[in-house]
């Protein structure tokens, strides 16, 4: 058995190495089709960067979705900036973080759910954080980490020069503690007691590493990842006034109220950039986790402090709650925003988590080492109209399922193992909202899309096998 093992992760191995050679090349070419002249104007200048991440918000839970809900400054963002229309995330939290920061899939770490206190990121792991570092940002992290607690675990072994917020995936907005009691509220990966709502303390912190003074004016990079609409929620008069009589549903009101209360502070943040003048050169990226989650029941949790969530976000007309793999689950709202350099428009092309790695890396002038083993894209040309490679490859692996989007294909696999299980086929460029199951209409397209999903699936047990090495 063992020497079964062996030869079956040589030959993972060596397919492995052959795919890279061959998305190294692919993305190639995508560097060398973005024009020239921008490149050389960022590398003499580079920009500031700023990427915003929404816990749980909901594809209807936004104001230039025509939700209820009121956005004003993401609304007036996204007028002034490109609205990413098809940018697909991961259904749960600690998945699309990893994603964001390696520019992989984050099973190939064994990361298939929320994490709890382990470390998963091998050491060395060079995070985008560390990238830009290396590039001479300032770099830091304001708000929510969820990818380990443990000191080993912990942001600032991974390219972050300050750290501030909380490391589980919950917290109470007030005395920012664990659903089970536990201290989580931290500065610089040391846990610290602090008084107020989390969405204005991971704001003035913001604020503060952005306005701080630094030597030969070196660029920064912060990453702000707020705690809400996640529950549990409670939120001051002052953001649920704008809502009674206006919202019937308690648990809906105050999920409307903690979305305001986040998009003001983006205002304070982004007003912080106008002030010190550096707002035409700094990139401003903002997205959701993951879809929103439907309701919340707690039992224990927080000694009973918080109500029972009848109804929380709103995925419309997309389908299916955060954790699932519907669209509902993986297509979020999303806004990139450079003042004076991309004009506004609405890009239909489907851009994945973790194509943010390497597009930043690319603005700024960074060759990305072979040993990082990139799988994202680099999506700048999109940005300037340029279509996407057909049968763009996209991969989800939870421990309940396994997803693959090929094209405007999707074949969702409902089980443990690919051999067991339940089999559905999408046609998402046709039908967005997955009303119509086409597995048994297509029979050829779903083998060529499982077959695809074999593959990713032996990238995940070759690499955590090496990594285990």
């Amino acid at each position: 058995m063992k020497k079964i093992l062996l030869s079956s992760l040589k030959v993972s191995a060596i397919k492995l190495q052959l795919r890279t050679y061959i998305a190294l090349v692919f993305s190639g070419f995508f560097l060398l089709s973005c024009h020239p002249t921008e490149k050389k104007e960022t590398n003499d200048n580079p920009p500031n960067i700023i990427v915003i991440v929404a816990d749980d918000l909901g594809w209807n839970d936004i104001g230039y979705h025509g939700s209820e809900i009121n956005t004003p400054v993401l609304d007036k963002l996204v007028r002034g900036g490109i609205e990413l229309d098809r940018f697909y995330v991961h259904s749960v939290c600690s998945p699309t973080r990893a994603a964001l920061l390696t520019g992989r899939s984050p099973s190939r770490f064994g990361i298939l759910g929320p994490l709890g206190d382990e470390a998963v990121f091998p050491k060395g792991t060079i995070t985008i954080a560390e990238l830009l570092k290396q590039k001479g940002y300032d770099t830091a992290i304001s708000g929510k980490w969820h990818l380990g607690t443990v000191p080993k675990a912990r942001p600032m072994n991974f390219g972050f020069n300050t750290t501030y917020g909380y490391l589980r995936g919950q917290i109470d907005p007030y005395t920012h503690l664990y659903k089970n009691g536990d201290k989580t509220w931290h500065r610089n990966d040391t846990l610290i007691d602090e008084e107020g709502h989390a969405t204005d303390l991971i704001t003035d912190e913001a604020i503060r590493f952005i306005e701080k003074p630094r030597e030969n004016n070196n660029p920064f990079f912060i990453y702000i990842p707020y705690s809400v609409p996640h529950y549990p929620l409670q939120e001051p008069k002052k953001w649920t006034n704008d809502y009674e009589g206006k919202i019937s549903n308690e648990s809906r009101l105050m999920y409307a109220a903690s979305v305001s209360h986040m998009d003001n502070a983006i205002g304070r943040v982004l007003s912080s950039l106008e002030k010190n003048g550096i707002s035409e050169n700094t990139i401003v990226l903002f997205f959701s986790d993951n879809g929103a989650q439907e309701n919340w029941f707690p039992k224990t949790q927080y000694d009973g402090k918080f109500k029972a969530n009848d109804v929380l976000g709103n995925n419309e007309p997309l389908r299916d709650w955060k954790a699932s793999f519907y669209e509902g689950a993986l297509r979020v709202p999303a806004i990139i925003s450079w003042k004076g350099r991309l004009k506004p428009k609405k890009v239909n092309e489907a851009i994945n988590v973790a194509d943010v790695y390497p597009t930043l890396a690319f603005l700024v002038g960074i060759e990305i080492p072979k040993e990082t083993n990139i799988e994202g894209v680099n999506f700048w040309s999109f940005l300037e109209g340029e279509p996407q490679p057909r049968n763009r490859i996209m991969y989800w692996r939870m421990k309940h399922g396994f997803a693959l989007k090929k094209g405007g294909w999707k074949l969702i696999h409902l089980g443990e193992t690919l051999e067991e299980g339940i089999d559905e086929l999408y046609n998402t460029s046709l039908d967005p909202n997955e009303t119509n199951n086409l597995a048994s209409e297509n029979e050829s397209i779903l083998l060529e899309l499982k077959k695809e999903m074999e593959y990713q699936f032996s990238l995940d047990s070759s690499i955590m096998a090496k990594e285990i090495q």
